[in-house]
């Protein structure tokens, strides 16, 4: 895997201490409270099974991103992209290596301490968006604040989401009837609900037209904007051009 020589990987917007952004999805970001969202550090990834050689996928893979910058893991299919996205999400632990979300190494946490810090500050996106068929746009992209009793609280909030993301009028509209980009749009809308301060995403475009690529392209890219850190994983060359920095992946 390579880093792209022209791009630090650890680049990002410069901030005061007092800085802070109010995003348009109303929640506050202030890039100093979490300078380092994001960290690999060498991350190995083997898998094990059936009787033979274990199979490593990564190796000594290392990553800081700051926030309000995008970071894109490109390559083939199988070259390892998902598998660092599910770690880096804390869903997978590496075989060898640590994972720290703000300073914090996972190493220290346990199941439970993982998934209510991976619910305030990563939102998860896999390939072709997983929405609930017979809930609503609007349902979908409340679902994770269901858990702890915020869904009277988000609503607004995910109104104000879907309109982002162009689906406003299309809020009650299930997914059998949205097209594969809107069903995209919303679980990018579904995974920003509980104020995320980093979006891990998987092949966002690849099923998609260009003119629907584009759109979602355009979104990820607004939400860098709102001081959000974004790591994507894609082969989708126009996505790959638009990165803060990248990493190819062999």
């Amino acid at each position: 895997m390579n880093e792209d020589p022209t791009n630090n990987v650890t680049s990002g917007p410069a901030a005061t201490a007092e800085e802070e952004v109010q995003t348009r999805s109303n929640t506050i970001v202030r890039p100093t409270d979490h300078q380092m969202p994001l960290e690999l550090r060498g991350v190995t990834i083997r898998y094990e099974g059936g009787g033979a050689d274990p199979l490593t996928i990564v190796e000594d893979f290392n990553l800081g991103l700051e926030a309000g910058t995008m970071h894109c893991l490109a390559g083939r299919s199988g070259s390892g992209k998902t598998s660092i996205l599910t770690v880096a999400a804390g869903l997978t632990m590496p075989t060898a290596g640590e994972v720290l979300w703000e300073g914090q190494s996972l190493d220290a946490m346990d199941d439970d301490e993982i998934s209510d810090r991976r619910r305030a500050l990563i939102g998860y996106v896999d390939q072709g968006g997983a929405l609930i068929d017979g809930m609503s746009a609007l349902e979908n992209v409340l679902l994770p604040a269901v858990p702890d009793g915020q869904v009277a609280e988000r609503t607004e909030m995910a109104k104000n989401l879907l309109g982002l993301v162009g689906l406003g009028r299309r809020m009650h509209h299930r997914p059998a009837q949205l097209s594969g980009g809107e069903r995209q749009r919303v679980a990018i809308a579904r995974a920003l609900i509980l104020g995320t301060k980093v979006l891990v995403v998987d092949e966002p475009t690849a099923s998609l037209d260009r003119e629907h690529a584009n759109q979602i392209i355009g979104i990820l890219k607004d939400t860098t904007r709102d001081g959000i850190t974004v790591l994507v994983a894609t082969h989708d060359q126009e996505l790959i051009d638009v990165a803060d920095s990248r990493t190819y992946m062999n």
